[in-house]
Protein backbone atom coordinates (compact mmCIF):
# COMPACT_ATOMS: atom_id res chain seq x y z
CA UNK A 1 0.00 0.00 0.00
CA UNK A 2 1.39 3.35 -0.46
CA UNK A 3 1.79 5.68 2.38
CA UNK A 4 0.49 9.46 2.87
CA UNK A 5 3.91 11.71 2.47
CA UNK A 6 5.08 13.68 5.29
CA UNK A 7 3.57 16.67 6.25
CA UNK A 8 6.22 19.32 7.13
CA UNK A 9 5.24 19.67 10.79
CA UNK A 10 4.81 15.55 11.15
CA UNK A 11 8.33 15.58 10.14
CA UNK A 12 9.20 18.22 12.35
CA UNK A 13 7.58 16.35 15.49
CA UNK A 14 9.19 13.01 14.23
CA UNK A 15 12.97 14.51 14.26
CA UNK A 16 12.14 16.24 17.86
CA UNK A 17 11.00 12.58 18.74
CA UNK A 18 13.26 10.00 17.43
CA UNK A 19 16.28 11.89 16.83
CA UNK A 20 17.27 13.19 20.44
CA UNK A 21 15.99 10.10 21.85
CA UNK A 22 18.50 8.44 19.39
CA UNK A 23 20.99 10.74 20.31
CA UNK A 24 20.43 10.01 24.07
CA UNK A 25 21.02 6.05 22.68
CA UNK A 26 24.18 7.07 21.23
CA UNK A 27 25.71 8.22 24.49
CA UNK A 28 23.96 5.94 26.89
CA UNK A 29 26.93 4.13 28.56
CA UNK A 30 29.30 6.44 27.99
CA UNK A 31 29.41 7.50 31.67
CA UNK A 32 29.91 3.93 32.59
CA UNK A 33 33.71 3.94 30.55
CA UNK A 34 34.59 6.94 32.73
CA UNK A 35 37.78 6.20 34.85
CA UNK A 36 36.33 8.65 37.37
CA UNK A 37 33.29 6.30 39.06
CA UNK A 38 33.88 6.60 42.76
CA UNK A 39 31.48 4.81 45.40
CA UNK A 40 29.51 7.92 45.78
CA UNK A 41 27.29 6.85 42.99
CA UNK A 42 23.84 5.17 44.28
CA UNK A 43 23.26 1.70 43.17
CA UNK A 44 20.10 1.88 41.16
CA UNK A 45 18.12 -1.56 40.67
CA UNK A 46 17.23 -1.59 37.13
CA UNK A 47 18.35 0.00 33.65
CA UNK A 48 16.94 3.33 33.62
CA UNK A 49 15.55 2.84 30.38
CA UNK A 50 13.19 0.04 32.11
CA UNK A 51 12.63 2.43 34.58
CA UNK A 52 8.56 3.56 34.66
CA UNK A 53 7.68 6.92 35.90
CA UNK A 54 7.49 6.18 39.68
CA UNK A 55 10.74 4.53 39.95
CA UNK A 56 12.55 7.49 37.62
CA UNK A 57 11.25 10.09 40.24
CA UNK A 58 12.37 7.45 42.99
CA UNK A 59 15.79 7.29 41.29
CA UNK A 60 16.14 11.50 40.49
CA UNK A 61 15.56 11.68 44.54
CA UNK A 62 18.49 9.42 45.13
CA UNK A 63 20.75 10.35 43.13
CA UNK A 64 19.85 13.59 43.80
CA UNK A 65 20.62 13.93 47.26
CA UNK A 66 24.10 12.65 46.28
CA UNK A 67 24.48 15.27 43.96
CA UNK A 68 23.56 18.13 46.76
CA UNK A 69 26.97 16.36 49.07
CA UNK A 70 29.02 16.96 45.96
CA UNK A 71 28.09 18.72 43.20
CA UNK A 72 31.13 18.86 41.33
CA UNK A 73 31.74 14.92 41.08
CA UNK A 74 32.02 14.35 37.70
CA UNK A 75 30.16 10.58 37.91
CA UNK A 76 27.57 11.63 40.21
CA UNK A 77 26.57 14.86 38.18
CA UNK A 78 26.74 12.63 34.76
CA UNK A 79 23.95 10.00 36.45
CA UNK A 80 21.55 12.56 38.01
CA UNK A 81 21.68 14.43 34.58
CA UNK A 82 20.69 11.00 32.88
CA UNK A 83 18.28 10.15 35.42
CA UNK A 84 16.58 13.52 34.88
CA UNK A 85 16.56 13.35 30.77
CA UNK A 86 14.99 9.77 31.13
CA UNK A 87 12.56 11.74 33.33
CA UNK A 88 11.48 14.12 31.13
CA UNK A 89 13.39 17.29 33.27
CA UNK A 90 16.01 17.84 30.26
CA UNK A 91 15.75 21.61 31.29
CA UNK A 92 17.34 20.46 34.65
CA UNK A 93 19.63 17.85 33.07
CA UNK A 94 21.29 20.51 31.10
CA UNK A 95 21.69 22.85 34.49
CA UNK A 96 23.51 19.67 36.49
CA UNK A 97 25.70 19.08 33.17
CA UNK A 98 26.65 22.76 33.01
CA UNK A 99 27.58 22.96 36.32
CA UNK A 100 29.69 19.94 36.31
CA UNK A 101 31.67 20.94 32.91
CA UNK A 102 32.64 24.12 35.07
CA UNK A 103 34.24 22.25 37.59
CA UNK A 104 35.59 19.36 35.04
CA UNK A 105 36.66 20.83 31.71
CA UNK A 106 38.97 18.74 30.46
CA UNK A 107 37.25 15.68 31.26
CA UNK A 108 35.80 13.64 27.84
CA UNK A 109 32.96 11.85 29.04
CA UNK A 110 31.72 15.31 30.74
CA UNK A 111 32.04 17.08 27.72
CA UNK A 112 30.36 14.21 25.79
CA UNK A 113 27.60 14.30 28.26
CA UNK A 114 27.05 18.03 28.21
CA UNK A 115 26.76 17.71 24.69
CA UNK A 116 23.80 15.27 25.17
CA UNK A 117 22.61 17.35 27.59
CA UNK A 118 22.51 20.46 25.45
CA UNK A 119 20.90 18.47 22.37
CA UNK A 120 17.98 17.68 24.42
CA UNK A 121 17.18 21.42 24.74
CA UNK A 122 17.51 22.07 21.11
CA UNK A 123 20.75 23.55 21.36
CA UNK A 124 22.20 21.53 18.58
CA UNK A 125 25.17 23.98 17.41
CA UNK A 126 26.68 24.57 20.99
CA UNK A 127 25.87 20.52 21.36
CA UNK A 128 27.93 19.79 18.35
CA UNK A 129 31.07 22.02 19.37
CA UNK A 130 31.04 20.08 23.18
CA UNK A 131 31.10 16.92 21.50
CA UNK A 132 34.00 17.42 18.72
CA UNK A 133 36.35 18.90 21.77
CA UNK A 134 35.34 15.50 23.60
CA UNK A 135 36.49 13.53 20.57
CA UNK A 136 40.01 12.66 19.87
CA UNK A 137 41.24 12.52 16.30
CA UNK A 138 43.89 9.47 16.96
CA UNK A 139 41.85 7.21 18.96
CA UNK A 140 38.11 8.54 17.70
CA UNK A 141 35.15 7.12 20.19
CA UNK A 142 32.19 6.02 18.25
CA UNK A 143 29.79 7.03 20.26
CA UNK A 144 31.08 10.61 19.81
CA UNK A 145 30.98 9.74 15.99
CA UNK A 146 27.03 8.22 16.78
CA UNK A 147 26.36 11.73 18.66
CA UNK A 148 27.97 13.66 15.96
CA UNK A 149 25.96 12.06 13.27
CA UNK A 150 22.49 12.28 15.34
CA UNK A 151 22.81 16.33 15.79
CA UNK A 152 24.20 16.83 12.21
CA UNK A 153 20.58 15.12 11.54
CA UNK A 154 18.89 17.64 13.73
CA UNK A 155 20.41 20.24 11.49
CA UNK A 156 19.24 18.80 8.21
CA UNK A 157 22.62 17.71 7.10
CA UNK A 158 21.86 13.97 6.22
CA UNK A 159 24.91 13.45 4.22
CA UNK A 160 27.32 14.13 7.06
CA UNK A 161 25.27 12.59 9.45
CA UNK A 162 25.16 9.29 7.79
CA UNK A 163 29.47 9.81 6.85
CA UNK A 164 29.40 9.92 10.98
CA UNK A 165 27.36 6.96 11.83
CA UNK A 166 29.33 4.66 9.01
CA UNK A 167 32.81 5.97 10.93
CA UNK A 168 31.39 5.09 13.93
CA UNK A 169 30.38 0.83 12.73
CA UNK A 170 34.09 0.97 11.10
CA UNK A 171 34.95 1.01 14.80
CA UNK A 172 32.49 -0.50 16.59
CA UNK A 173 30.59 -3.16 13.96
CA UNK A 174 26.88 -3.98 13.94
CA UNK A 175 26.48 -1.64 17.12
CA UNK A 176 22.70 -1.82 16.97
CA UNK A 177 22.49 2.23 18.64
CA UNK A 178 24.37 3.45 15.70
CA UNK A 179 22.62 1.08 13.09
CA UNK A 180 19.14 2.46 15.04
CA UNK A 181 20.38 6.21 14.48
CA UNK A 182 21.51 5.62 10.86
CA UNK A 183 17.67 3.83 9.97
CA UNK A 184 16.23 7.05 11.71
CA UNK A 185 18.20 9.30 9.32
CA UNK A 186 16.14 7.55 6.81
CA UNK A 187 13.02 8.11 8.03
CA UNK A 188 13.49 11.84 8.14
CA UNK A 189 14.38 12.09 4.62
CA UNK A 190 10.82 9.75 3.97
CA UNK A 191 12.39 6.90 2.85
CA UNK A 192 11.08 4.06 5.08
CA UNK A 193 11.98 1.01 3.57
CA UNK A 194 15.93 1.68 4.00
CA UNK A 195 15.10 2.98 7.26
CA UNK A 196 13.83 -0.49 7.96
CA UNK A 197 16.36 -2.45 6.74
CA UNK A 198 18.71 -0.55 9.43
CA UNK A 199 16.25 -0.99 11.73
CA UNK A 200 15.31 -4.37 11.54
CA UNK A 201 18.99 -5.28 11.34
CA UNK A 202 19.84 -3.62 14.70
CA UNK A 203 17.10 -4.97 16.77
CA UNK A 204 18.67 -8.14 15.87
CA UNK A 205 21.94 -7.81 17.18
CA UNK A 206 23.14 -8.38 21.14
CA UNK A 207 22.32 -5.57 23.08
CA UNK A 208 19.46 -3.88 21.51
CA UNK A 209 16.99 -2.33 23.73
CA UNK A 210 13.52 -1.52 23.99
CA UNK A 211 14.29 2.14 22.45
CA UNK A 212 15.66 0.31 18.90
CA UNK A 213 12.67 -1.65 18.72
CA UNK A 214 10.24 1.65 18.98
CA UNK A 215 12.19 3.08 16.60
CA UNK A 216 11.36 -0.30 14.11
CA UNK A 217 7.67 -0.56 15.63
CA UNK A 218 7.38 3.43 14.32
CA UNK A 219 8.92 3.00 10.95
CA UNK A 220 7.07 -0.58 10.45
CA UNK A 221 3.37 1.25 10.79
CA UNK A 222 4.22 3.98 8.79
CA UNK A 223 4.08 1.84 6.40
CA UNK A 224 0.41 0.87 7.42
CA UNK A 225 1.83 -2.95 9.08
CA UNK A 226 0.04 -1.80 12.29
CA UNK A 227 -0.55 -5.32 13.53
CA UNK A 228 3.16 -6.08 13.23
CA UNK A 229 4.17 -2.42 14.32
CA UNK A 230 2.53 -3.24 17.95
CA UNK A 231 3.91 -6.65 17.93
CA UNK A 232 7.03 -4.96 17.71
CA UNK A 233 6.55 -2.62 20.15
CA UNK A 234 5.19 -5.04 23.15
CA UNK A 235 7.82 -7.65 22.48
CA UNK A 236 9.95 -9.10 25.47
CA UNK A 237 8.83 -6.57 27.85
CA UNK A 238 6.75 -6.39 30.86
CA UNK A 239 2.85 -5.85 30.71
CA UNK A 240 3.59 -2.31 31.93
CA UNK A 241 6.64 -1.66 29.43
CA UNK A 242 4.21 -2.90 26.33
CA UNK A 243 1.82 -0.81 27.25
CA UNK A 244 3.76 2.15 27.23
CA UNK A 245 5.74 1.51 24.15
CA UNK A 246 2.07 0.74 22.29
CA UNK A 247 0.97 4.41 24.08
CA UNK A 248 3.91 5.92 22.47
CA UNK A 249 3.71 4.17 19.33
CA UNK A 250 -0.50 5.37 18.87
CA UNK A 251 1.43 8.79 19.98
CA UNK A 252 3.32 9.23 17.08
CA UNK A 253 1.54 7.65 13.99
CA UNK A 254 -1.50 9.90 15.47
CA UNK A 255 0.21 12.71 14.47
CA UNK A 256 -0.13 12.45 11.39
CA UNK A 257 -3.76 11.09 12.08
CA UNK A 258 -2.88 7.67 10.90
CA UNK A 259 -3.38 6.03 13.55
CA UNK A 260 -7.45 4.83 12.75
CA UNK A 261 -6.62 4.55 9.12
CA UNK A 262 -4.03 2.15 9.63
CA UNK A 263 -5.73 -0.13 11.91
CA UNK A 264 -8.70 0.02 9.35
CA UNK A 265 -5.90 -0.94 6.56
CA UNK A 266 -4.26 -3.24 8.62
CA UNK A 267 -8.15 -4.97 9.14
CA UNK A 268 -8.89 -4.93 5.95
CA UNK A 269 -5.24 -6.38 5.15
CA UNK A 270 -5.85 -9.18 7.38
CA UNK A 271 -9.71 -9.94 5.53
Amino acid sequence: MSVTPFRPTFRRRILGATCVAALALALAGCASKSQLTTGSIPTLNKPLAAMNASELHSAAESVGRAYDRNPKDPAVGMQYASVLTMGGRADQALAVMQQVAIHNPNNRTVLAAYGKALAGVGQFDKALDAIKRAQTPDRPDWQLLSAEGAIHDQLGDPATARERYRKALDIQPNEPSVLSNLGMSYVLQGDLRTAETYLASAVRQPGADSRVRQNLALVVGLQGRFGEAEKIASAELSPDQAAANVSYLRAMLSQQNAWNKLKDNDKHNTN
